[in-house]
Parts: C-alpha cells; sequence; structure tokens
C-alpha cells in the first residue's frame, strides 16, 4: 500500500482485510506505549485510505471473517 501513494489504477484489489492483518497483530503488541500504538492505528488506517482511493473504476476489497474493524469506515449509515 506504501507504493501505491501519487499512482491511479483503472482496478484495484487489497486483499487479506482481515482482524489481525490490518492492522498487523505483531506491530500492535510491539508498541512500546499509548502513543505509539496511536500512532500504528492512524498510519495502517490512512494506508487503506490511500490505497483504495487509487481505484478510478472499480475496488475490491477481500478478506475473511472477523473483518478489520477498518472496513467500517467504508459501510454506510
Amino acid at each position: 500500500m506504501d507504493l501505491a501513494k501519487g499512482l491511479e489504477f483503472r482496478a484495484v484489489v487489497v486483499m487479506a482485510c482481515d482482524e489481525g492483518v490490518l492492522p498487523l497483530d505483531e506491530r500492535v503488541t510491539d508498541a512500546a506505549d499509548e502513543a505509539e500504538l496511536d500512532d500504528i492505528y492512524e498510519t495502517e488506517r490512512r494506508l487503506l485510505y490511500v490505497a483504495c482511493t487509487r481505484a478510478r473504476e472499480h475496488l475490491l476489497l477481500s478478506g475473511v471473517s472477523p473483518a478489520s474493524e477498518y472496513l467500517a469506515d467504508f459501510a454506510g449509515d
């Protein structure tokens, strides 16, 4: 997702939007303090947003249940 910044594609697939993968459990458990944990969550959320907004026409998000909490950001009210 880091490499997608500034690029645009007709179609984008973001895979493994699973709980424990997005954000990655290892990064979360290795956080030294609350501030670092907040930074990890924000960075991961921002990267997903950047990846998703690179799609001009089609976007596919995939994963298994339970899904990442970040996918709720894409759900309508």
